[in-house]
């Protein structure tokens, strides 16, 4: 019996693991991208005020239609199907940015909605067969190893764009990243070629989860609204990158030049934080998200609140310690809380609410920084800090339950 489950576990490891390296290679694609699609769109004729639009809207809708992928995943159960699609899609529109004529603005701000629109029907689904390996090999740990993955793509994306740039030394900088973007139609492909390999190698991954289903309907039970209730003030405190990287260009701290290894210095941070976080939670549970959250609080303060480069460089340690929390153990909880039959609405719910409240809160810090940044730094610092209090709540709720308590699904053991 040991030897058999030992076997489960190891191939579940081993899918947690492929599914890693997929998100490596998706994650250079778009976060490839992200490092220089500003200044692209600026350079195909958009307006600031159309850039800032698109991006929200792109943001908007790549996490507020996820509560219905997550419901219809659920309802289908065609996990496979909906995170290949959502991928293709993601992965297609960013190369297909290389296709943008001079001036022609408006289609590229309508491919990076497409792209958002791509993840808003991957993510529900992928979490989710993820989460069912997860169960096999410890939930943070699992979470955290994706993460790590992920962000290793995500430093090594905008990397690979700023040396393009270096080598290429033209002053039609427009052409240079039309040049980028057919780049990243390599690891885009990479994305899909091996997206389709582990379908063919775990095409059930719902059978490492070896729990009773039932038919029951989603119930948003008091300790997930509690756990979604913290969540939400987190992501609403959480200022959106883009924000750090116009303030560091308005203060000229650090070369323009070099901004994109400014994120990919935030991305590696994340990266670490993520498997150091995902460890402590599957040993401590919730506390080990309320320490993270103590520690990602602050890092407004010293990017908008102090004049130099080691404030600078700290803050953007400390974003990119929230990042990887935020990308491993809110997921392991989400996974430990809701049933497996329910999971992609759970994740779907969970990923709506907390991409509105960044969305919201970072639009509103975006107004307070031109007002006064010490209203941004305040905002920001109280609403990551007043999620810490519904985290423990929840954790309380979770003992709760587990002595008998009626009311939510009882904690999985770790």
């Amino acid at each position: 019996m040991d030897k058999k489950n030992d076997k489960v576990k190891k191939a579940a490891f081993s899918f947690i693991l492929l599914m890693g390296i997929v998100s490596l290679f998706s994650d250079m694609t778009h976060e490839g991208a992200a490092s220089i699609m500003g200044a692209y769109l600026s350079l195909a004729g958009a307006s600031a005020a159309a850039i800032g639009f698109v991006s929200g809207l792109g943001e908007f809708i790549g996490y507020s239609l996820r509560i219905i992928t997550g419901k219809l995943t659920d309802r289908t159960k065609k996990y496979w199907p909906m995170t290949i699609v959502g991928y293709v899609i993601d992965c297609a529109a960013i190369p297909a940015l290389a296709l943008v004529p001079n001036g022609g603005w408006v289609v590229a701000c309508f491919l990076i909605v497409i792209q958002r629109f791509g993840k808003a029907v991957k993510k529900p689904a992928k979490d989710t067969i993820l989460s069912f390996a997860a169960t096999q090999t410890g939930t943070g740990k699992s979470f955290a190893i994706q993460e790590f993955l992920d962000q290793l793509g995500a430093f090594l994306g905008p990397v690979m764009l700023f040396l393009v740039v270096l080598l290429k030394n033209s002053t039609d900088i427009f052409n240079v990243y039309k040049i980028c973007f057919l780049l990243l139609g390599v690891p885009a492909a990479a994305t899909i070629i091996l997206l389709f390999v582990a379908k063919a190698r775990y095409p059930e991954p719902d059978k490492f989860e070896k729990v009773q289903e039932t038919s029951e309907p989603f119930h948003m039970n008091r300790r997930f609204i509690i756990y979604v209730v913290g969540i939400s003030f987190f992501g609403a405190g959480f200022v959106d990158f883009s924000l750090i990287t116009m303030h560091t260009m308005k203060t000229g701290l650090i070369p323009t030049d070099t901004l994109s290894l400014l994120y990919a210095g935030a991305m590696a941070v994340d990266a670490v934080s993520a498997l150091f976080f995902g460890w402590l939670y599957d040993k401590y549970g919730l506390r080990s998200l309320m320490v993270s959250t103590l520690c990602s609080a602050p890092f407004a303060i010293f990017i908008f609140g102090m004049d130099s480069q080691w404030a600078l460089f700290l803050g953007v340690a400390l974003w990119g310690i929230g990042m990887g929390a935020q990308e491993s153990i809110l997921k392991a909880v989400v996974t430990d809380i809701v049933p497996k039959q329910n999971r992609s609405s759970g994740f779907g719910i969970f990923q709506t609410s907390f991409g509105v409240c960044w969305f919201i809160g970072s639009w509103l810090m975006g107004a307070l920084y031109d007002i006064s940044p010490t209203g941004l730094i305040a905002f920001s610092v109280v609403m990551q800090l007043a999620a810490i209090p519904f985290y423990y709540w929840t954790g309380i709720v979770g003992k709760n339950n587990n002595k008998g308590g009626q009311d939510g699904i009882t904690e999985s053991n770790r």
